[in-house]
Parts: structure tokens; sequence; C-alpha cells
């Protein structure tokens, strides 16, 4: 009988490597720090009414394969195909991502939560989709069962300042939800002062903080307000999802004059936005400082470059990709402005282009805290670093300039409640790279010493780290 291609060993391809896994690293629970799933589907205990609808509905790395294989966008996108041809045009797809880590992801998830191990393809489209719904019919597949099944201890959304958090407050009283389910305070729109839509969201923000906003400084409390109402609900984290780190330093005078000036629809120089933008990030770090959340920076997307189908469509449709430039100056310069009065919080940085990884891994090194293991972390490989190559370069710089064994490791950042299979990939993956280090006679064979390290990436540095006190057994 052929081995299925999704099996106990996949990816796993030394006896160390499988050592680690299946004894270490496969029964920890998750904390899933970053993502970017519904609070409301959670509240709710959304049922999905097919596979379609938990697969593609929102998936822009989905999409993007798609597009390339030549899908009709009517058909990757529109209201007007049903979700069954969308699903069949999906399987159609998949045998071309073979190389991509889509190809694992798809046929992890069809393994992991419906047992389905015939590969995807369009022979059989039919067959799975199918089985795959009568099975999204019952309870074993709801947003609550799917965390259950997955042990996922904890969930760190993605909220923006004037979302009500009611969901969250909902969660919070649900004894029925397992899972600690927690907003992070993502600020980007009230930063980018040079983006469309800025004077209108700043209205949007006066309204969330029950006040009035008519100068720089109402911008500030406007935005100590909803870091109150989101620390009610246990927010213990940011996220800053923005192209570049500023650091151009300024007074909150110039802060205050260059707000005025956007106000009253003036242009502004790159000089003026990157002031503002600097001292609205210095300002929150010292916040989060004070607050002890941690900070975490996503770095180097450029968003939005086909305006033809951003028009047409919207942000976060699969138009976005790496951008390039120089980090180390801003990186350090931030840092060292935060650092100088004390107010440096713990930081996660992610960058997503992989020429950044060892100017990151450096950079961290120069920032850490006596008394505080791994202040300044190096985050998992992001986005389109997702992947084999891309996790393992990313553990391997960390390891080479800084300390893997500290590292907080993976999260999903993804909108589909599926994708907990990401975290067995990470781990997969982590475990045959120390079992290569072994094989290679440049780690010792010390299972007490490299099973810990496993759990500790796995999940124990990222729930010390966090401060968020998740209950846990050993494996």
């Amino acid at each position: 009988m052929t081995k299925p291609f999704i099996h106990d060993d996949f990816m796993l391809q030394n006896e160390v490597g499988k050592k680690l896994y299946h004894e270490y690293a496969k029964d920890m629970p998750i904390f899933d720090f970053h993502c970017h799933l519904s609070p409301k589907e959670i509240s709710e205990n959304h049922q999905f009414s097919n596979i379609s609808e938990i697969w593609l509905h929102g998936d822009h790395y989905k999409w993007r394969a798609m597009r390339t294989v030549g899908v009709p966008e009517d058909i990757v996108t529109g209201r007007e195909a049903t979700d069954e041809e969308k699903f069949a045009a999906w399987a159609k797809t998949v045998p071309y991502t073979i190389g991509n880590p889509l190809y694992h992801w798809t046929h992890l998830e069809l393994k992991s939560y419906f047992g389905i191990e015939d590969l995807l393809n369009e022979d059989t489209s039919k067959q799975i989709w199918t089985e795959a719904n009568k099975q999204l019919q019952g309870t074993e597949l709801t947003t609550h069962s799917i965390l259950k099944r997955s042990n996922v201890k904890g969930i760190c959304t993605t909220d923006d300042p004037i979302d009500d958090l009611r969901y969250h407050k909902q969660i919070a009283e649900n004894p029925a939800i397992d899972t600690k389910v927690l907003p992070t305070f993502r600020p980007d729109k009230a930063i980018e002062i040079q983006q469309p839509g800025f004077n209108d969201y700043i209205t949007k923000l006066a309204a969330a903080a029950e006040m009035e906003i008519a100068t720089y400084d109402d911008v500030l409390t406007a935005l100590e307000k909803r870091m109150n109402a989101f620390d009610e609900v246990g927010c213990v984290v940011s996220d800053h999802g923005i192209q570049t780190l500023p650091f151009a330093p300024a007074t909150k005078e110039e802060a205050a004059t260059i707000f005025k000036k956007k106000l009253s629809q003036e242009e502004l120089s790159h000089e003026e936005v990157e002031k503002y933008r600097t001292y609205t990030m210095t300002f929150l770090g010292k916040q989060y400082s004070q607050r002890q959340w941690v900070m975490q920076l996503h770095l180097g997307a450029i968003r939005n470059n086909n305006q033809r189908m951003f028009e047409k469509l919207g942000p976060d449709t699969g138009f976005d990709s790496m951008y390039d430039y120089d980090m180390a100056g801003s990186l350090n310069g931030f840092f060292n402005e935060l650092d100088q009065t004390d107010d440096l919080p713990k930081t996660i940085v992610y960058n997503l282009n992989p020429i950044h990884n060892e100017v990151i891994a450096t950079a961290i090194g120069n920032f850490q805290s006596s008394g505080v293991k791994g202040k300044i972390q190096f985050g998992s490989g992001w986005w389109f670093n997702d992947q084999k190559t891309g996790m393992v370069k990313q553990m391997t710089d960390l390891a080479n300039h800084g300390l893997l064994s500290l590292f907080v490791g993976m999260l999903t950042d993804s909108r589909s409640f599926l994708s907990y299979t990401r975290h067995e990939y990470f781990r997969r993956i982590l475990c045959n790279l120390i079992g290569e280090w072994v094989e290679l006679g440049e780690v010792p064979e010390d299972y007490s010493l490299l099973g810990n390290m496993v759990q500790d990436i796995c999940f124990h540095n990222a729930n010390e780290f966090f401060g968020v006190g998740l209950q846990h057994q050993e494996a």
C-alpha cells in the first residue's frame, strides 16, 4: 500500500528530528499570539456553510495562486460565482502549487481536520467537496471545536483602536470557550498620516474615544483612552504593520503643527510625514512599556501595488509584496530613542524581505535587558517567508547571531481557523533542523537538553514572554 502524502514523519528526514517531534513537540499546546481570526466568529461559535467559506473567503495566498494559473477574477473573488465553482477552481490549481507551501498546507488541513488523505485535484474535487461539507455540518468543526481540537490555549486577534471590543467581552464571559482570546492594539491608521482617509479616520477615533479631536494632543489622549479600553479586556500586545519604521526625531510641537496642516488638507512633505510618524510611534512605544505590553513590528510590505485591482477589490486582496529599503539606521535609532529613557517595551520584529534577517538578528542584541529573557525578539518567518526555506533561514540566522533557545516561535498570521496546522508544519521543520545539526555533530544528542528547548520554542517561551499565564500540561 502506498504511503499517504501526509504521514507521521512528514517533513522529518532524520531520526533525531522524528524523536524530537513525536516525543516533545507534537502534543504541545498552541499560543497563537498574532492572527487575523474574527472574534465575532469565535464569540458566536460560527459554523461554516462549506469548505470554500473556511478556505477561500479572504485567503489572498490562494487567490494569488489561482490568478497565476489564469482563473478569472470573477471566480477568484467575484460574488456571482458559487462557492462550489470557487472550490473547483482551487482544486484545479492545487497541482500547480507543488514547491509552494500552499501544497503542504492544503493537504495538512485536509488530513488533520477532515481525515482526507486523497490529493486535491480536478478529479477528486467533487468527492472532497462533498465529504468536507458533510463534516462541516456537524459540531466537530465549529470555531469552538476547531480551537479545542487544535489545542489552542491562547489567541491574540488583530484589532483597530476604533473597534468596540464587544466580542472580546462576550468571549471572556462565555465559560464554554476554553481558549483565552485577547485583542491586539493596531493603530496603523492613526500613524500613517500620509494615507488617503486619514482625516476621516481621526473622526472615527474621536467617536470611539467619546471626545472631540481638534489638536494633536487630542489624538494622543484618544489613543490613550482606547488603550485603556483594550487594557480592560486583557490586551497584552500591540502591532504595527508598516512599510518602513520611521526615525526622524521631532518635538511634540512639530508633530502638532504637522497634524494641524493635515486637518487643513495641506500637502505634507516627506520629512513632515516621517516626523509625525516617528513622534507618534515613540509616544506609543512609551505607552506600551508603561502598560507592560509587547510591541510587534511587521516591517517591509509594499501594499496595494496594482491600482486597478485595488480600486476594484480594496486592500488585503493579494497585491502586496516585499519592499527593499535601508532598515538598520531606523531600527537601531528607534530602539535607542526609547531605550535612553528605559521606555523600550518587549518587542518582536518581523521582516518581509529576508535580506534584513541578519540586520534584525544583530540589532536586537544591542537592546536586550538584564532580568528579561529575550526582551527583543526576531519574529518567525512572516508572510512570504512562511515556508520551509524561509523558516529555516530565519531560525538559522537567529541562532547564528542570537539565542534560538529563547525564540517565541510560531504564529498563524491567518484569517482561517484551519491554519493551526501551520504550527505543526513549523514544529516539524524546527525538529528536523535541530536533528540535522545533531547528525552533523554540531549539537549533542541530548534529548533532555534539546527536548526542553523544542518545547520552550513551541509554547513556553511565548507564554512567559507575553505573561498571559496560559495553563498547559507537559508532553
